[in-house]
């Protein structure tokens, strides 16, 4: 039977495996997010990053280097957050 940890941790990997992409901008930026971070994320968190992690590769290298905005306020601020975690100290 499988505990609360098992089932956090299999959802920890299956995020880390969509976190890599197709883009090496971004598997640096989401894969360092998501392994050191993640957990640390309540669940509304955790489901917002999973939401910004359905958009297309090329939607997410805009926002990333800030080309363009995303529209979606909630986005917006997930990425904020997930640039200023890869901010050098």
């Amino acid at each position: 039977m499988e505990t609360t940890n098992d089932l956090d941790r299999a959802e920890h990997n299956r995020v880390i495996w969509h976190s890599r992409r197709g883009m090496l901008e971004l598997d640096i930026v989401l894969e360092t997010f998501v392994k050191q971070h993640y957990l640390s994320l309540d669940a509304d968190q955790r489901q917002l990053y999973r939401r910004l992690l359905a958009c297309e590769d090329q939607q997410l290298y805009d926002w990333f280097l800030k080309k363009k905005p995303a529209a979606d306020p909630e986005l917006a601020a997930m990425i904020e957050l997930i640039l200023a975690y890869n901010r050098p100290a």
